[in-house]
């Protein structure tokens, strides 16, 4: 199993256990977050950029596929605001592949793991064209005006999904401006 921890710090030599961000993945005491590789396309951005990611499961649905991928396509895709493009395309982004030994699985769906002892990364490497970094781990990489239909369609289907750093999206459309 392989562990990433996505930064945009260059030359992080330990990562020290640190109080968690919120209460979501039900951990509450100090830790070093980790992702697993197979969800690490949803972090291949800059940390504040929000975007909205969804993947097929077991439990996706025939016509769920149909609707939000195209044929022949990626069954995993992460999306971000077109107002984020020009930044997310300069962007840089660092790397870190943590050793699994000390690390216990926080969270199944989001692929979260934890290590509650200081890490210190086996290899560290720069990630820049993040749209290909981004493809080149299965995942398809698109740009919407606004993330919230978007948002609001895949959390009302059977696809997993994650939701992330959305307080920083533009705001809700005005559903009477129509």
């Amino acid at each position: 199993m392989r562990l990433f921890h996505v930064s945009e710090r260059t030359g992080i030599a330990r990562f020290e256990p640190r109080p968690p961000p919120s209460l979501d993945a039900g951990v509450s005491d100090d830790v070093v977050w980790a992702i697993e590789a197979r969800l690490l396309a949803n972090y291949l951005l800059p940390r504040d950029c929000p975007r909205v990611t969804f993947h097929a499961t077991a439990a996706t649905t025939p016509a769920d596929v149909a609707r939000f991928f195209v044929s022949g396509q990626p069954l995993h895709v992460v999306v971000i605001e077109a107002a984020w493009a020009a930044r997310v395309r300069a962007a840089e982004l660092r790397l870190y592949e943590f050793p699994p030994a000390t690390f216990t699985l926080a969270d199944a769906t989001a692929a979260y793991w934890v290590s509650r002892d200081p890490v210190v990364p086996a290899l560290e490497t720069g990630v820049a064209d993040l749209p290909a970094a981004i493809e080149a781990t299965g995942a398809e990489f698109r740009t919407v005006p606004s993330l919230w239909p978007l948002r609001d369609a895949v959390f009302a289907s059977t696809l997993g999904f994650s939701f992330i750093r959305m307080r920083h999206a533009q705001p809700r459309p005005d559903p009477a401006q129509g």
